[in-house]
């Protein structure tokens, strides 16, 4: 594996995890597409370091159970402002 894909998975496995971000923020803050970051972190990272890649597996699970309370959230924003 390229050592610069390499360090990017860590780089974003990282990120999710200090910040216990989504991976749309990660892509943003590494300058990537959240189809990269998903790639990196759901197939590479297993690879490289399990032990981080059961970690990102948790959080993923974590933000998939919530992701319709995330949305909900941003409709209510989104309209607050238009009124």
């Amino acid at each position: 594996m390229d050592s610069v894909i390499r360090e990017r998975t860590l780089l974003g496995a990282r990120f999710l995890l200090l910040e216990r971000s989504t991976v749309r923020e990660v892509a943003k803050r590494i300058g990537c597409s959240k189809s990269t970051v998903h790639k990196d972190l759901s197939e590479r990272l297993k690879d490289i370091d399990f032990r981080l890649y059961q970690q990102v597996q948790e959080l993923f699970e974590y933000n998939q159970q919530v992701k319709h309370i995330r949305g909900g959230e941003s409709t209510k924003q989104r309209y607050s402002k238009k009124k």
